[in-house]
């Protein structure tokens, strides 16, 4: 037997439950994150158990994750209850890897921008933060723009050490 309409949310209450507009949910069940039921006069029914996918995909989100990757997740719990604490903890495990890697992302950036501080390069633009492959760099270390004459052709090569 299905949930009664009492056990049922309109998205009215989802949104005011949940702290989300009710765009984004409308948003996320054409993405098939959250499913309604509809009434015979075409109005969304949300099981409670919404909520929890609601908070899901916001928790997922802050910790940078996509809404595909937060799609594939939610595929593997029901989408007709809520989902036991082993099923949640199967989609965490998922996770751990994604978010160690986005961890070290993080932690190599901290120490770019710390390396950063006082570098003189002058130029977001070939900032190695923006510029990861930065072509300057092989011409040696200071500000290799700054001693180009032409800076559309690149840095001065390095002189020869013969």
């Amino acid at each position: 037997m299905g949930p009664t309409r009492h056990d049922l949310l309109t998205i009215g209450q989802l949104a005011e439950r949940s702290g989300m507009a009710t765009s984004a949910l409308r948003y996320y069940e054409k993405l098939g994150l959250i499913h309604a039921e509809r009434t015979t006069g075409n109005q969304r029914r949300f099981a409670r158990s919404t909520l929890r996918r609601v908070a899901f995909v916001r928790a997922a989100q802050q910790v940078g994750l996509s809404l595909d990757e937060v799609h594939t997740a939610l595929d593997r719990l029901p989408h007709d209850r809520a989902p036991s604490h082993q099923e949640w903890n199967a989609v965490a495990t998922a996770w751990q890897s994604r978010i160690d890697r986005q961890i070290a992302e993080l932690e190599l950036m901290k120490a770019k921008l710390t390396g950063c501080i006082g570098c003189g390069c002058l130029s977001l633009s070939r900032c190695a933060l923006y510029n990861a492959g930065d072509r300057a760099a092989e011409s040696g270390p200071g500000a290799r723009y700054l001693l180009t004459r032409d800076p559309s052709t690149g840095p001065e090569p390095r002189p020869s050490q013969d």
